[in-house]
């Protein structure tokens, strides 16, 4: 067989092998729902694969070591968000109340560069003709709209986020609109002292507080 077709299909695997390694660490996520940092990393690890297999003559390191570079990039900062969420937001972005209780803010539209036909088509996708049906709709930072329609009691399902990971979600407060000391004293009717204690608090339109505890000081 010719040197440089075995050439060529050795660089394919080696391609392929640390692509899949970057997707193995990456964690079971649809591809709908990666994060910005996730596209770029595939987008210039594409662009590599390309230079790796269509030039044969130039040496594999070339192509291994950016391709390297990259997967510690993205171990650090999938490490890195899982340990700081300020991080993960700024990289992830955080979901956007777009619709409450029927009304649609439109101040968080334009912040998002979301318009309207995009909201009613997603509306539509989701079986929902009328904004009035909605109890909530979140715009989730991979773009796609969760959509909570009211129910013949005029609850949804929709919970809001007010602990996650130890962490006071003020958002969360913000939409409930209660303050850190409410949700202070929420947290010790339940037996907790500290937020840190706990892993994720919720609270649905009933006023029903839901709180898993956090693992590591049990």
């Amino acid at each position: 067989m010719d040197v440089l077709v075995l050439s060529v299909m050795f660089r394919t695997l080696i391609t392929y092998l640390i692509i899949l390694l970057v997707f193995r660490f990456m964690g079971k996520r649809e591809i709908g729902e990666l994060s910005v940092m996730d596209l770029v990393v595939f987008i210039m690890l594409a662009e590599i694969a390309v230079f790796l297999i269509e030039k044969p003559d130039a040496p594999i390191w070339q192509a291994i070591v950016p391709m390297a570079i990259l997967l510690t990039i993205q171990l650090v900062s999938a490490w890195v968000s899982l340990k700081n969420q300020r991080f993960r937001n700024w990289f992830d972005g955080k979901p956007s109340v777009i619709i409450k209780h029927g009304k649609v803010d439109e101040h968080e539209m334009r912040r998002q560069r979301y318009n309207f036909n995009d909201l009613l088509l997603q509306l539509r996708e989701h079986g929902i003709q009328q904004v009035d049906d909605v109890a909530y709709a979140i715009l989730e930072p991979s773009g796609k709209l969760s959509v909570f329609e009211k129910k013949e009691n005029g609850y949804s399902d929709y919970a809001v986020v007010l602990i996650a990971d130890g962490k006071v979600q003020y958002s969360g407060l913000k939409t409930i609109r209660k303050h850190k000391q409410w949700l202070l004293n929420e947290v010790r009717k339940h037996g907790f002292q500290s937020f840190e204690q706990i892993s994720l608090c919720t609270i649905n339109d009933q006023g029903e507080i839901k709180i898993d505890e956090n693992n590591e000081y049990t």
